[in-house]
């Protein structure tokens, strides 16, 4: 991890730039003239969530193309931990800026941006307000813990993998305990847009009930037919029939 920092004493604010070679970005470096800011550079996925923990960041810049994860679940990460403005670089055309776009990131640009723009682009982000504290890193409550950095979930002790879709949906239900959620509002809260159909919401809260009750016999999303689910984590059966009410 490279630090790049002010004169003693010279408050500024902090960025995180995610990727590789972002550390020797023309641009990143000039802001940190001009802005007044600390620069803060890794090259992975791994790193940078956990700098990110670490360091507070009031700015990240991630490129999308990392050598050990998908730059998409990094943002998602980010941004279900914290407000912070994320600016995102990808190489991939237009459909991955959009994806970005969807998936939480304030602005994206296709690789390499013009410097001055790139920097220009930063600038305006950081001259928003600063955000809060982050969302707790770990959910816990009698049946669940999902630690979001590590990307990990167990159900009374007994680790379950999940997908990256599977993971945020669970961690939302889990923010919201005993609020019901609507379809519409599933949509925007997992996938970032409310564009996809109903019935995928349905096949990931059926994919969730499979999974966390075949781990260890644990229900936790509560159908409430007509208007959404609710995350009320209990037992399920000693028969193996859920207490969920069904789809």
């Amino acid at each position: 991890m490279e630090s790049l920092s002010r004169e003693p004493g010279d408050v500024g604010r902090k960025v995180l730039a995610i990727g590789r070679d972002l550390g020797e970005s023309g641009a990143l470096r000039g802001l940190s003239d001009r802005a007044r800011t600390e620069l803060v550079a890794v090259e992975n996925g791994d790193d940078g969530l956990r700098a990110f923990y670490e360091r507070r960041p009031d700015l990240v810049v991630i490129d999308l193309e990392l050598p050990d994860a998908d730059g998409l679940d990094v943002l998602a990460t980010i941004r279900a931990l914290s407000d912070v403005p994320v600016f995102a670089l990808t190489g991939k055309g237009e459909a991955q800026r959009i994806a970005a776009l969807r998936g939480g990131a304030d602005d994206c640009t296709s690789k390499p941006p013009p410097e001055a723009e790139l920097q220009a682009r930063l600038e305006a982000l950081l001259r928003r307000p600063r955000q809060g504290d982050l969302r707790p890193v770990v959910l816990t409550d009698e049946f669940l813990e999902i630690d979001r950095i590590r990307h990990r979930v167990s159900v009374l002790g007994n680790e379950v993998s999940l997908t990256p879709i599977e993971f945020r949906m669970l961690a939302t239900f889990a923010e919201n305990p005993g609020r019901v959620l609507g379809h519409g509002q599933l949509l925007e809260m997992v996938w970032g847009d409310r564009i996809r159909e109903r019935d995928e919401v349905k096949l990931y809260v059926s994919y969730l009930r499979r999974k966390l009750g075949g781990a260890a016999g644990v229900d936790p999303v509560e159908t409430v037919r007509g208007v959404g689910y609710r995350y009320r984590p209990r037992r399920e059966r000693k028969s193996g029939n859920p207490l969920s009410g069904g789809e």
